[in-house]
Formats: structure tokens, C-alpha cells, sequence
């Protein structure tokens, strides 16, 4: 796993030397939100999430973490993502890694690592896209017979527009048994609307707020998401 940490550096060296190429865009924002909620899974309470990200030419390196700023013991996050798009079609690896259960950032003996390595890949057909994301390494969760998930994931998100909002409505499910995603078997873990608009704040500058409503039927849960971002 140390060679996908390899690859990113080099990617970053390789993004420096074309730093004058108009092609090379940069995403710098943040995200605050009222509770962490992912995939139809509760993964803690009010939180900040930065986005660093770099770009060219389809290919994009990005850092993404979550913060708590209320309950201590959320999991502090921080993913890295190594992905290529060309058209509608995308394909992409993450690097998870939380302080729990090893806070160690550098060990990644497949015993006691707390990373974890996803493989995606997805096609937007513009009306809807829709994405495939399987863990193939790291701290995985285990299946009915105590062996490797391979923990996956299915996602379709189906934009539009409505009054003065962007909306996504998203339907997620997990194929197969995993403690990952706490399911025995195929369940739908995710139903959710969302909906984005900005505020002006001043004729130059503006803040996008959004606000959510997501339902786990597999675990009869149900949230509401509100936020804002910083960019």
C-alpha cells in the first residue's frame, strides 16, 4: 500500500512541474456540518470537512478529511483519491484512514492497519450516474463466514432543478454481506434528497447551504443534514 502513497507524491511533483498550464485547476473549501452522515451510516456528530484538491486534464489527487467539533471521540478522517475521468466515465482508488483503531498514520500491516483501500469506478450519463466502490485492502470488514468482505457499495444519483435549488436525489445499496456496511446480505442502506442553494452575502460573494434527508432502510434510521461550505 506504501506504492499507492508513492504514486500520489509523484502525482503531486508531476502537477508542480506543469504549475503555469492553465489546465491545472486547484479546489481548496470546506464543508461544516450539522452530523456525518455517509452511505446511510451515522459516522458521528457536527464535523468539519476540508477538500484539497488538484486537477489536469482529467486527472485529479484530492484530500479530504472530517473533524468532530463537538463530541471528541468522533473519529478523526483523512482519505486520499487518485482518480481519472474522460467523458461521462471515471474510475478512481481511495486511501481511508481514521485514528482508530491504530492511530499510526505510516503502518500498514494488514493486522493492525487502520486504513483502508477502495477501488471505484462510474459513468454519468448527465440525466444519472451511477457508481460502483469496492474495498480490496486494508482494514476491511469480514462476511458470514469471517473471511473478507470485500465490502461494496452501489450508488445512483439523479440531479435536477427545482424553484431556486440544485437537488440530487440518491439511491444507494450494498450487494453482499459485510460487518463494513452491517448488513447480512443485499440491502438498501441509502435513500436521500438533497437540495443546495447559495446565499449572497455580498455582490461578489456567496455561500452554498444544503440540507438533507437520508434514510437507512436496512437499519430503520433516518437523519437530517444541514450545512454550508467554504470556498
Amino acid at each position: 500500500m506504501k506504492k499507492i502513497v508513492l504514486m500520489a507524491m509523484m502525482f503531486i511533483a508531476a502537477m508542480s512541474a506543469s504549475a503555469q498550464d492553465n489546465e491545472v485547476n486547484t479546489t481548496v473549501s470546506a464543508d461544516v456540518v450539522s452530523s456525518y452522515i455517509w452511505r446511510g451510516l451515522d459516522c458521528g456528530s457536527a464535523a468539519i470537512q476540508p477538500t484539497l484538491g488538484i486537477d489536469y486534464k482529467g486527472l485529479s489527487l484530492t484530500a479530504w478529511g472530517s473533524y468532530g467539533l463537538v463530541d471528541t471521540n468522533d473519529a478523526k478522517e483523512l482519505d486520499l483519491t487518485l482518480a481519472y475521468a474522460t467523458g461521462g466515465f471515471n474510475i478512481g482508488i481511495t486511501d481511508y484512514w481514521f485514528n482508530t483503531p491504530e492511530e499510526r498514520y505510516f503502518l500498514y500491516d494488514a493486522h493492525k492497519t487502520s486504513h483502508i483501500f477502495e477501488a471505484n469506478v462510474g459513468y454519468d450519463f448527465g440525466a444519472a450516474s451511477i457508481q460502483w466502490f469496492t474495498n480490496f485492502a486494508g482494514n476491511d470488514g469480514l462476511n458470514k463466514d469471517g473471511k473478507r468482505a470485500y465490502s461494496s457499495y452501489v450508488e445512483l444519483n439523479v440531479p435536477f432543478k427545482l424553484a431556486t435549488c440544485d437537488w440530487t436525489a440518491t439511491a444507494g445499496a450494498v450487494p453482499y454481506a459485510t460487518d463494513y456496511y452491517g448488513v447480512n446480505g443485499f440491502a438498501v442502506t441509502n435513500l436521500a434528497l438533497k437540495a443546495t442553494k447559495d446565499i449572497k452575502i455580498t455582490d461578489s460573494f456567496s455561500i452554498p447551504v444544503f440540507g438533507q434527508i437520508a434514510a437507512n432502510p436496512a437499519s430503520q434510521k433516518a437523519y437530517f443534514v444541514f450545512g454550508f461550505t467554504i470556498q
